[in-house]
Parts: structure tokens; sequence; C-alpha cells
């Protein structure tokens, strides 16, 4: 398990873009293990970034989602959502079709994603249930399956 940061950086590069390893994990970063020897948590200075899911895919924690805001330029992995839907976010509610304003257009369904405000303000980290087109287009349903909010810290 010598170079499973690496692995991690090159994983978090093919998921969130060229730069984002480096982003996610400036130094080398600490891995927790399952039992059977696959890499499960990845920390940095004692706070957990991201987990590494059974796909290969990495999930952040809201600590890896504010790294990846400050790196990534707008709208990059953003879903923007009205003020009315913002305070519930943060607290780590689903955010809904309907209040859905802005989306980055190359979002798809089950990517990790980035819920912001119109001032790009990061609410939330979560998973797309909807493609972009479907988040503006639909009136009802969860658009983002929130994993954490920044109020739920």
């Amino acid at each position: 398990m010598r170079d499973d940061w690496k692995r991690v950086r090159v994983i978090a590069n093919y998921q969130f873009g060229r730069g984002a390893g480096i982003a996610l994990f400036p130094e080398k970063p600490e891995i927790h293990y399952s039992r059977t020897g696959r890499i499960r948590q990845i920390l940095y200075q004692g706070r957990r970034i991201a987990t590494l899911k059974t796909d290969g895919l990495l999930t952040l924690s809201i600590e890896g989602a504010m790294m990846l805001h400050r790196y990534l330029p707008y709208p990059r992995m953003r879903v923007v959502v009205g003020d009315e839907a913002a305070r519930f976010v943060r607290d780590g509610k689903n955010a809904f079709a309907r209040h859905v304003v802005e989306v980055d257009p190359e979002i798809r369904a089950l990517d990790e994603v980035l819920i912001v405000d119109r001032s790009d303000n990061l609410l939330g980290t979560g998973k797309a249930l909807l493609s972009a087109a479907e988040m503006l287009s639909f009136r009802r349903g969860v658009a983002v399956s929130v994993r954490a909010g920044v109020g739920a810290r």
C-alpha cells in the first residue's frame, strides 16, 4: 500500500478534473483501510476528506467539498439553489428540483456535486439524482441527495 495516496489523487483527477487530486490531497494523506485491505477513508490533517466507495469513486466530506469548492472555478460541479432552500441544504436536507436555479451543464445523475447559493457560498455536498437538464426542467422530486451540509458539521 506504498503508493495508495498517488492512486487516490488519480481517482480525484478522473472524477473531478485535472488538478483536483492535489487540491484535495496537497500532501501525502493518511489512509484508513477496511479489514480486507481496501482503501476506505482518506484523511488530511486528521480530518476526513473523502471515502472511497466500492465502485472506485470518491464521496466527499464537507471538508473535502470546501477544498474542492476553493479549487474549482464557478460553475464547475455546482448546483445552485434559491434562497428559500439554502437554509435547509445547509442543515443537510435534500435539494429539490423546484429550487434549482442554475447547474453545471455537465452534471450527470449520480455525480458527486457541490450545492451552493446564488453567491457561490458552499451549502453542502451530495449525489446528483438527476442530470443537469432534468434538474432545470423538473418541478418535483429530489435533485440532489445531500450527504452533508455546512451547518451540520
